[in-house]
């Protein structure tokens, strides 16, 4: 059974930086790409990256795009999301999921998740 566990989250201020880490273990199938979606307070879960097994294929929601870098040690099934320029807007649970490449990014489409990491960006 698949298992996935995210940290690394935490309280900064606008402009700092975060580095959350997301492990995969257990059976994944041929789900092998890594996508890291975020839920804030009253709205839905949103994509924010995804990443290939091999990390050729990396994409990016727009909103992220130029602050967010992942990528992932697929030796260790582990996935990274490095959060730079960090926004109040960022403020969310952050939480990971494994799908195929170039699967959905609408997240009703994936049902194993893990616990989430708390981002919370102050002012």
């Amino acid at each position: 059974q698949l298992q996935l566990v995210e940290s690394g989250g935490g309280l900064v201020q606008a402009g700092d930086s975060l580095r959350l880490t997301c492990t995969a273990s257990g059976r994944s199938g041929s789900n092998n790409a890594m996508y890291w979606f975020r839920q804030a307070p009253g709205t839905e879960r949103e994509f924010v990256a995804r990443i290939s097994r091999s990390s050729v294929f990396i994409d990016y929601a727009d909103f992220v795009k130029g602050r967010f870098t992942i990528s992932r040690d697929s030796a260790k099934n582990t996935a990274y999301l490095q959060m730079n320029s960090l926004k109040p807007e960022d403020t969310a649970v952050y939480y990971c999921t494994v799908g195929r490449s170039g699967g959905p990014t609408d997240w009703t489409a994936y049902t194993t998740w893990g616990q989430g990491t708390q981002v919370t960006v102050s002012v």
